[in-house]
């Protein structure tokens, strides 16, 4: 016997010989989503986390550079390697000479670099490799220097070989080059040690402490945005019950909370790769057929709706990059249209009862099932057609074989209902467009709230 198995698929036959399903042609509808902004803006408040005040409390010292998971011990994603350096007032580089350089190695994941308070510089593992050098210059000043490297962390597999002994954090060499002296390593000084942000330790994310500091309005801290700094904002919950995310496209890197309850980190990198085009033949690897290059890895961020009160939910940001909070929205999920595409010999369990006992019994001809989510109907039909065609939800378009009563039909059966079905025939379509070739049924349909007046 003779089958068709496309790339990519797998086929059933429970009897060894009819295929009763095809992972490659699902008889079933897909979705193209909207994410629709809800009604208000949010007004920010914003604290800076105050980097003057390193090492007042809960510090210790000790000689070497420490792994950051011990020393955590999950309390917090961040850990500050602290240590103080002399400059003397007849450095070369104080009297026009080059910048001394800052060499920082990590273990992952990203690095701030704070000198005497100033943020100096950021560097970031990648998801392939975790490990990274941050090269830059510094400017010191004659005298005493405060350098603070913030180590962030933002988890470890708990899976694979030997992993109990993987870590993260600064485990160095961190040195200095550039100096009269010439290299200058400090990786066995005398660090100081701070577990997590002053804003943690205060509870900021808490509704029942958030009002222990003095917060500035949005439109000053706006003219001056600054890295590790914490904002707030008042919402009341959106009316219906569409699924809720933050659109957070645009912001940097740091975490979210909602009434007192994490969201989760945030971490806007952009996804690279080959997007060009999409075969399914031939041997799978992962990079084959990749969407979203260039477009940010994750954008939304679900809101729980059983977390929000019915008015003066608090959504605090915490901004480790300095991102404008006046970029997040709040929005909805809905369903934009529903797409469905089914052969006029689509595989079915019936059928192969039919076949497999030898009953004299007619064929059962699959249908199209179109469905909106509750609350909408069908308003328009975007696209049609029995035959051939080209493209795929969303970019369909009419092929060399088409029923000129796709349309008609289709609206016919789907206008204004929220849900429809529709029998895939050439009786049913009038004729057969092209015989002797194989035909489908394909489908976009718009959907809009039902009180949508076309």
């Amino acid at each position: 016997m003779h089958y068709n198995l496309p790339p990519w698929s797998i086929s059933i036959l429970p009897d060894c010989r009819n295929v009763v399903f095809n992972t490659a042609k699902v008889g079933v509808q897909t979705l193209q989503m909207e994410m629709l902004p809800t009604n208000g803006m949010f007004s920010w408040e914003s604290y800076n986390e105050d980097i003057s005040s390193l090492g007042d409390s809960s510090t210790f010292t000790t000689f070497g550079l420490l792994e950051q998971i011990n020393v955590t011990r999950d309390a917090s994603d961040y850990l500050w390697y602290m240590i103080s350096v002399d400059i003397g007032s007849s450095e070369s580089f104080l009297h026009g000479g080059e910048l001394p350089i800052l060499i920082v190695q990590s273990t992952g994941h990203a690095l701030h670099v704070f000198i005497n308070g100033q943020l100096s510089g950021s560097s970031f593992g990648t998801r392939e490799n975790r490990r990274f050098r941050y090269t830059e210059k510094v400017n010191l000043r004659p005298g005493t220097n405060r350098i603070a490297l913030l180590s962030v962390a933002v988890g470890l597999p708990n899976v694979g070989g030997h992993y109990e002994s993987w870590n993260t954090g600064i485990l160095g060499p961190v040195a200095m080059h550039g100096l009269d002296r010439g290299k200058w390593d400090l990786s066995w000084q005398k660090w100081t040690y701070q577990v997590g942000l002053k804003g943690e330790a205060m509870n900021l994310l808490s509704p029942d402490s958030v009002s222990s500091v003095e917060w500035m309005q949005s439109s000053l801290a706006a003219q001056r945005p600054q890295p590790l700094t914490w904002h707030k904002a008042y919402f009341n919950a959106p009316e219906g019950d569409e699924p809720l995310a933050l659109d957070m496209e645009g912001i940097g890197k740091g975490q979210l909370w909602i009434n007192g309850q994490s969201i989760g980190r945030y971490w806007t990198a952009y996804a690279s790769g080959n997007c060009n085009g999409c075969s399914y033949a031939g041997t799978f690897h992962p990079p084959k057929c990749q969407l979203g290059c260039g477009q940010p890895t994750q954008r939304w961020y679900h809101v729980p709706r059983s977390w929000l009160k019915p008015t003066n939910n608090l959504l605090v940001v915490f901004e480790e990059l300095g991102g404008d909070p006046s970029r997040i929205s709040l929005v909805k999920r809905t369903v934009a249209s529903v797409c469905a595409e089914v052969t006029e010999f689509h595989p079915t369990i019936k059928n192969w009862h039919i076949e497999s006992y030898g009953r004299a019994e007619e064929f059962h001809s699959p249908k199209v099932h179109l469905r909106c989510s509750a609350g909408q109907s069908i308003s328009s039909i975007k696209f049609a057609s029995f035959g051939t065609l080209l493209g795929t939800c969303g970019s369909y378009q009419q092929g060399a074989c088409h029923a000129s009563t796709s349309y008609a039909i289709l609206e016919k059966k789907c206008i204004a209902k929220q849900r429809c079905t529709v029998t895939i025939s050439n009786r049913n379509f009038g004729q057969d467009p092209c015989p002797n070739v194989l035909k489908k049924l394909s489908v976009e349909a718009v959907c809009a709230p039902t009180n949508w007046r076309g």
